[in-house]
């Protein structure tokens, strides 16, 4: 049994070939596409027999969503107000980007942030080492391959040689409008020794659609395409909040060199759909991955969240792990792989998956998942759970003073707090923290009374 390849009306050679030229792409960069393009005319929308079962895009109308063209950032862009603490902010409002402002620190340190087009001149072997022969994408996944053909805004950042960058990087995404879908690809490069930390902020534009239909009819799709040298490390934080019209498709996937760090830290409340790949290739001696991803489904929204992480060098280690709170008839699956080669001696890997029911009606399924070829670990271990509330816990915070449902919510809280504690902005914690807060019962019910 098989998943049938994606049947997009709009990925076509004319619709790549138009988006390239239209960006004024080299003719290696037009290249890449259509060879992504033949992916995924070929490949099946979901890759593993294992998780067949769960693949779900019925809460998705393609038909109703036309990608956005190519468009011009906004003529006032570079003077966008930068947000307090952040070292550079990109802002991409539906279909073009609207600001675009670096730090004075960032400047002298040499941060790089433009378009992909615009790399292809300026830095054009530095973006070949990073996309030669697809692989900064998983080359099974078509969802990947979809916004590496098809992206109509393709955003570039270098960190170089050296560097350290204490502030944040923030990336925001607002989309919605209707009928249309946003299309991205997002490449991240750190050069050795360097160190840097990127916030994403995905949320929904002033002209999303309020009301909730039976199927989403916006799209955001993209990407985030990280490469790490040598002794380098990215903190990557990210919060979506689409709203409920939208559908979001996102892969990750870092590429992490000899003694180099990247840590995940990602957060989803929002859209009806929201499916997520990400993967870790630990490719050098002494790589560290940690990452940590939580969710909090309401109503019918979806969670298909999948990582795959291979130690395919020496020494590696991972720390992978992933929570979700479903309540109404909110669905997660959650999925993960931990895959050890032979050329991975001396691994340290561990992947959890958790899942909270505050409903009969919410549904999870958690699948760890471990392929050993190296019997030389210092440690290959999984677990995994799905249930509800444990009941002892509500009757200890009681006994404390807090009432039923003081001590549900602050059992939740806590058990989705490792990635609120990782988003690097302040003010950005406490947004995050009021976008969970807002999925509570009472919450909402305060929340729509207002409205």
């Amino acid at each position: 049994m098989s998943v049938a390849p994606l049947n997009l009306a709009w990925a076509t050679q004319t619709h790549v070939r138009g988006t390239s030229s239209a960006l004024g792409e080299p003719d290696w960069l037009t290249a890449d596409r259509l060879a992504a393009l033949e992916k995924v005319a070929e490949l099946p929308a979901e890759p593993s027999q294992l998780y067949i079962t769960y693949f779900d895009l019925r809460a998705v109308d393609f038909a109703a969503v036309e990608p956005y063209p190519p468009t011009p950032a906004a003529g006032d862009a570079a003077d966008a107000q930068l947000p307090e603490g952040a070292a550079a902010l990109v802002h991409v409002d539906e279909r073009a980007v609207v600001s675009c402002a670096l730090s004075a620190e960032a400047k002298a340190a040499g941060l790089v942030i433009t378009t992909i087009a615009e790399a292809a001149t300026e830095h054009p072997e530095l973006l070949k080492g990073l996309l030669e022969d697809g692989g900064s994408l998983p080359a099974d996944d078509t969802f990947g391959q979809v916004a590496r053909a098809l992206y109509s805004v393709g955003l570039f950042i270098h960190v170089p040689d050296d560097v350290e960058l204490k502030a944040p990087i923030v990336l925001r995404w607002s989309v919605g409008a209707a009928g249309f879908g946003l299309i991205s690809r997002t490449l991240v490069s750190v050069g050795r020794n360097a160190r840097a930390s990127v916030y994403e902020e995905q949320i929904a534009s002033t002209q999303a659609t309020t009301e909730a239909g039976a199927r989403a009819d916006s799209i955001w799709w993209g990407t985030s395409e990280v490469s790490i040298a040598d002794g380098g490390t990215l903190d990557f934080s990210a919060e979506q909040d689409f709203g409920l019209s939208t559908a979001a498709f996102v892969t990750r996937q870092a590429r992490v060199g000899k003694d180099a760090r990247v840590n995940w830290a990602v957060a989803s409340v929002g859209s009806r759909l929201y499916r997520s790949r990400l993967e870790n290739l630990l490719e050098g001696r002494g790589a560290y991955v940690s990452q940590v991803e939580i969710q909090f489904g309401d109503g019918k929204q979806l969670f298909d969240l999948t990582s795959y992480t291979r130690h395919l060098g020496e020494d590696g280690t991972s720390d992978l792990l992933s929570k979700g709170v479903y309540t109404d008839k909110s669905r997660g699956y959650i999925k993960g792989l931990i895959d050890i080669p032979y050329s991975g001696r001396g691994t340290d890997s561990f992947l959890g998956e958790f899942s909270m029911l505050l409903k009969k009606t919410a549904r999870s399924v958690t699948i760890p998942s471990l392929e050993i070829d190296q019997p030389d670990c210092r440690r290959a271990m999984h677990s995994s759970s799905v249930g509800p509330i444990d009941e002892t816990q509500i009757f200890y915070l009681m006994s404390r003073g807090l009432s039923e449902d003081q001590a549900r919510k602050a059992i939740i809280m806590g058990f989705l707090d490792p990635v609120v504690a990782r988003i690097p902005l302040p003010a950005a914690q406490d947004r995050l923290r009021a976008r969970l807060a807002r999925k509570w019962p009472a919450g909402r019910a305060i929340v729509e009374s207002a409205a």
